[in-house]
């Protein structure tokens, strides 16, 4: 309903806002009711987040082949979202975890190492994922150069695996622990990425791209369902801090690397962001000094 540019772009900005509050918000339910089961379910409420995108597409798609606008799209949604809070909202837990003493100040004024690398680890992350959200088909056009109809078959791998990944991983959490399935998932996404870099044909790229899904797909609920545990910081704070931080990987690594690309090639980007995708397996075992 936007009339200019500027009144779609106050209205983005605020969409923004208000997505990443509700993130934070129900990840910090994500964390309570984890408390509640005394198990590792974190990655299967943000398996369930991969699976609304996949399914928002095919609506999407959808909607565009029944030549339905994109405002009575749009007020279809908020309707349905509407109803969802009406009837779900009595059942959420009342509050977050009671502050205690030793729990006060803002938030990064409050934040202590554990935290911080937790943040890292969600900023290495989602460099990766924004390369892939951002760059993947443009990779595959330009350097794997697979033939019309093909281009987005990275990005589908990607995100397959990314979902698969989610509803396997509170099983590997609870066999292995959070630190060991945060190293690996550190050495796939920086493989997978190699693979693609090193060998850009259809079979290969597209392999690389399966492997950085599975990477990348525990690493954030791990992030926010540790950050949750904080013993320093209430759940919501923490959780806060973790999204900033790590959200700024999500704003900063597309920009980065299309400018390394325009410098060198796009090869050159992915092979950068195999480096910052291996971090987190260098980072991951300092969390058990800091806990």
């Amino acid at each position: 309903m936007a009339g200019s540019f500027w009144e779609l772009a106050a209205g983005l900005f605020f969409f923004g806002v208000a997505a990443n509050l509700t993130n934070i918000s129900v990840n910090t339910q994500g964390v309570g009711v984890e408390r509640l089961y005394q198990c590792s379910i974190m990655a299967r409420f943000h398996g369930l987040w991969s699976l609304a995108g996949f399914f928002g597409a095919l609506l999407g798609a959808a909607m565009v082949d029944w030549h339905i606008s994109a405002e009575t799209h749009f007020i279809a949604i908020f309707l349905i979202c509407m109803i969802i809070l009406a009837v779900f909202s009595p059942s959420l837990l009342p509050r977050d975890a009671r502050r205690s003493s030793s729990q006060g100040g803002g938030m990064f004024r409050s934040m202590d190492a554990y935290v911080l690398l937790i943040g890292l680890i969600a900023f290495g992350s989602m460099v990766s994922e924004g390369t892939m959200f951002d760059w993947s088909g443009v990779y595959f056009e330009s350097v794997v150069n697979p033939g019309p109809g093909l281009v987005q078959i990275g990005y589908v791998a990607f995100m397959s695996t990314m979902a698969l990944g989610r509803f396997t991983a509170d099983r590997l959490v609870m066999r292995f622990g959070p630190v060991r399935v945060l190293r690996a998932s550190g050495i796939l996404i920086s493989s997978g990425l190699l693979v693609s870099v090193l060998f850009p044909m259809l079979w290969s790229a597209t392999l690389g791209f399966l492997l950085v899904g599975f990477g990348t797909s525990s690493i954030v609920p791990l992030c926010y369902s540790m950050a949750g545990k904080s013993r320093k910081m209430i759940p919501s704070m923490a959780l806060a801090s973790v999204s900033t931080i790590g959200f700024l990987g999500f704003l900063l690594g597309p920009p980065v690397i299309g400018h390394i690309a325009h410098a060198s090639s796009l090869r050159w980007s992915f092979s950068l962001i195999a480096l910052v995708g291996l971090g987190t397996a260098f980072i991951a075992p300092y969390l058990k000094k800091y806990r």
